[in-house]
C-alpha cells in the first residue's frame, strides 16, 4: 500500500506471537490484492481491463461498493476512481486496519493499537494520540485521547498533496491537514475515507459536513497556520496539551 504499518499490543499473550504473524500475512495479502503500486493486483489487472469485476475475489466488489457508499455520503467528494484512475486505497488502508484489529481481538487482545500510515485504531485505553504539525516538522499541532478511538489525518505533510477534488483531478490545497476522530464503532475505514472527502471538499464545506456528522469530530490546520476544529472535539483533548503524547498521527 505503498505506506508503513506499525502494531502495539499492551495485553500481549500466549497466542500474541502467532497473532502477529497472521496480521503481517494479512496485510500482505490484502496489498497483493489492492495495491495500485503492483501491476500484478487484482486492482490493477481490473483498471486496465484484463478481468472483470465478477472474475475478481469478493472483497474487490465489497471495497468498491463501501467506496461508493462513501460517495454518497459525501455528495461526490470521495471516489474510488479520482482523476479517472481506479484506486480504491481511501477505503482500503483503514479497512486493512480494521482487519489487523480484527486479528488482535480473536486472539484475546483488548488493549492494543494500528497505525496505517498514521491513521489509527486503538482499543481498550485512554490512549494519547499527538497529531504532527504539518508546517513545523518534529513538532505537534494537537494530542488526542480516548478509549477505542479512530483517527485518520489527511494532508501534505509526508505524502504532499495527494487528495484529488474528484471533480477535477486537482490537488486540495484547502487544508495543510485535517484529522477526523471517529465514534466508538465508526471504524477507520469510515473515518479515513471521511477524512479524504473532508480534505477535497476545503475548509468552509468540510468542516460544516464534519460538524452535522455525529460519528466523527475534526481538527484542522490551514496552510497558514491557523487551527479549526469541530466542537464536539473538545472531549479528546487531555488538559497538558500537546507536549505529552504516546503516538503520532501523520498525513
Amino acid at each position: 500500500m505503498g505506506t508503513v504499518f506499525s502494531v502495539t499490543v499492551r495485553d500481549p499473550g500466549p497466542r500474541t506471537g502467532a497473532a502477529l504473524e497472521r496480521l503481517v500475512a494479512r496485510l500482505h495479502e490484502i496489498d497483493a490484492r489492492f495495491s495500485t503500486h503492483r501491476e500484478t493486483s487484482e486492482v490493477s489487472r481490473l483498471a486496465r481491463g484484463e478481468v472483470e469485476p465478477a472474475d475478481c475475489h469478493p472483497e474487490l466488489a465489497e471495497a468498491l461498493e463501501r467506496c461508493a457508499q462513501t460517495g454518497r455520503e459525501t455528495d461526490g467528494w470521495f471516489s474510488a476512481r479520482p482523476a479517472g484512475r481506479l484506486d480504491p486505497s481511501g477505503w482500503v488502508k483503514g479497512w486493512a486496519v480494521e482487519e489487523a484489529c480484527r486479528i488482535l481481538r480473536h486472539s484475546g487482545s483488548r488493549e492494543h493499537c494500528v497505525s496505517g500510515g498514521g491513521d489509527v485504531q486503538t482499543a481498550g485505553g485512554p490512549w494519547r494520540i499527538g497529531i504532527a504539525h504539518p508546517l513545523r516538522p518534529g513538532t505537534l499541532a494537537a494530542v488526542l485521547t480516548g478509549r477505542d478511538l479512530a483517527v485518520a489525518t489527511s494532508g501534505t505533510a509526508e505524502r504532499g498533496a495527494h487528495v484529488l477534488d474528484p471533480s477535477t483531478g486537482r490537488p486540495a490545497l484547502g487544508f495543510a491537514s485535517l484529522t477526523l476522530v471517529g465514534a466508538p464503532g465508526t471504524g477507520l475505514a469510515r473515518t479515513d475515507a471521511w477524512a479524504t472527502a473532508v480534505c477535497a471538499m476545503g475548509p468552509g464545506l468540510g468542516l460544516a459536513w464534519a460538524e452535522e456528522r455525529q460519528e466523527v469530530e475534526a481538527f484542522a490546520v490551514l496552510p497558514d497556520g491557523s487551527q479549526l476544529r469541530t466542537h464536539g472535539l473538545a472531549r479528546h483533548l487531555p488538559p497538558s496539551g500537546p507536549a505529552d503524547w504516546t503516538l503520532r498521527a501523520a498525513g
